[in-house]
């Protein structure tokens, strides 16, 4: 079976998270910095090749009442970008609680916050993928 690939996209880095094969855990991938487009689909269309990935979540940062951010908008335009240069299918997941689960996550594990900065952005993206393997039947 094919992995499902999660991202949290922020303005500094963009973490990833993976699926394993049967589509039942979400686990941190990698952190990519965010230096660019271009650098960044070169990197993750090498991770999609090599992973197996058939499905990307992009998680979407709304108001915690559900409306939309200027950060709402700036994912749903590195979305749209996402699809025009790929041809994997890509679906937008809430992702209003993601970091915070993400800090207790890190926490849990006895990370400091200092080591846990470089690891939070891919934490992030597992909750993300996580909520949406808990919602969605194994395919």
């Amino acid at each position: 079976m094919s992995r499902i690939l999660a991202i949290d996209h922020g303005s500094k880095r963009i973490g990833i998270a993976l699926s394993d094969p049967l589509r039942i855990f979400a686990k941190p991938f990698t952190t990519l910095p965010n230096t660019g487009f271009k650098k960044f689909i070169t990197a993750l269309k090498q991770i999609i090749s090599e992973q197996d990935v058939t499905l990307i979540v992009l998680g979407m940062p709304w108001a915690i009442d559900g409306s939309k951010t200027p950060k709402t908008l700036e994912v749903e335009t590195f979305g749209e970008k996402l699809r025009k240069h790929l041809d994997t299918e890509i679906v937008f997941w809430d992702e209003r609680y993601s970091s915070s689960e993400a800090d207790e996550a890190l926490k849990t594990i006895g990370l400091s916050w200092e080591e846990g900065k470089t690891a939070r952005d891919a934490m992030a993206a597992t909750m993300i993928l996580k909520s949406y393997l808990e919602n969605h039947e194994s395919s």
